[in-house]
């Protein structure tokens, strides 16, 4: 496997543009979370606080050094891309920076604390949100109620929808438009930043590699949607001018191919859809049936796969150790299929959990 490139701590993109690296490199996070300041000068707009490392305050006090206007703020506003706590878990820190670098500079004067933006979870959302995983709640819990500027007494955060626009405080040129793209995760977003021509894709995307997901028939129509968000062919007239060409990723290097690497995206989820419909729609071979008992159970029907045994045959060229993480997107797979008829489930849990297509075993799935 092609290995990451390097990425420096803190990089200018363009003249809008740095990227901070957030300090924690790992097995899922690359080379760690990008987290990125937008705008001209202060005051910037934050995206994402990383974890809340240590070593990552530093850093970012090292981008935001000698502010164009010192009677401004660092940062106007924070927007949080989604729950992950990659991606948040430095509000409490971050927020203490802001204020202390605030103070060393204009000893006495009010401070105007950040907005924080985040988009929220539409009632029912399915997702992980709902699990002890997501540690937001505690996040809020830290936070000075002095370090942030609440939309009301109740609430922490500002909505952020569909659509939505941010300006530069600067010069009042447009600098961003929200798009709502769930799939990873029920509240992610991505963001069009328009004097760059580029799309911040959180992790819808990355700089590397494929991306995880909750709800795949949900990811992709996001895929779809950021590959046809300013396209000529599905833009009107008003909107010709929100064609992009990079993608900045919150994990990994700049992608300078944006609409072909989203469109490589889809074409491997849909041929992973195929392969699973084609094993599904063979016969079961005797080493892998359920139990040991052969290719038919009694009466001579097909012993049903299993996500287990469906994941033995297409991941069988890979190390035993990936296929249990295999095993969920393979689930995710399956149960999008479920959802439109093309499969049916029989029964069992977790990766024991049987399947059997709905479809004719001549027939050829559609990419």
């Amino acid at each position: 496997m092609e290995k990451p490139e390097e990425l420096a701590d803190v990089t200018r993109l363009s003249e809008h543009v740095v990227r901070i690296l957030g300090q924690n490199p790992g097995k899922f996070t690359l080379q760690g979370t990008n987290t990125y300041l937008i705008g001209s000068q202060n005051p910037y707009i934050l995206i994402d606080t990383a974890e809340g490392l240590s070593s990552y305050i530093p850093v970012l006090a090292s981008a935001l050094q000698s502010p164009v206007n010192a009677a401004q703020p660092d940062v106007s506003d924070i927007i949080l891309s989604h729950w992950h706590h990659d991606h948040v878990g430095g509000l409490p820190t971050v927020m203490a920076l802001l204020k202390q670098l605030w103070d060393a500079r204009n000893p006495g004067r009010p401070y105007a604390p950040p907005r924080v933006h985040k988009h929220p979870f539409k009632e029912g959302a399915v997702g992980e949100h709902h699990s002890p995983h997501n540690q937001l709640p505690k996040v809020i819990e830290k936070l000075d109620p002095d370090h942030f500027t609440p939309p009301s007494t109740d609430s922490t955060f500002h909505e952020l929808f569909d659509g939505q626009t941010f300006t530069d405080p600067a010069n009042g040129a447009p600098l961003l438009r929200v798009l709502h793209t769930p799939g990873h995760t029920a509240d992610s977003i991505s963001l069009y930043i328009a004097q760059d021509r580029a799309l911040y894709t959180a992790d819808t995307v990355l700089g590397h590699g494929t991306a995880v997901f909750e709800d795949l028939a949900t990811y992709l129509a996001s895929l779809h949607k950021m590959l046809h968000f300013g396209a000529p062919a599905h833009a009107s007239s008003d909107d010709i001018d929100l064609a992009y060409v990079a993608l900045y990723p919150a994990h990994g290097a700049v992608v300078t191919n944006g609409r072909e690497t989203i469109s490589t995206y889809i074409k491997h989820r849909l041929e992973r859809e195929a392969q699973i419909l084609g094993v599904l729609q063979s016969s079961v071979p005797g080493h892998l049936a359920d139990g040991g008992e052969g290719a038919a159970a009694q009466g001579g029907d097909a012993v049903p796969w299993t996500t287990w045994t469906i994941v033995r045959v297409l991941y069988k060229a890979y190390p035993e150790n990936l296929w249990l993480p295999a095993a969920r997107g393979v689930d995710l797979h399956l149960r999008k299929l479920e959802g439109e008829g093309a499969v049916k489930r029989l029964g069992g849990e977790g990766v024991q959990t049987k399947w059997k297509p709905f479809i004719s075993p001549r027939s050829t799935p559609s990419l």
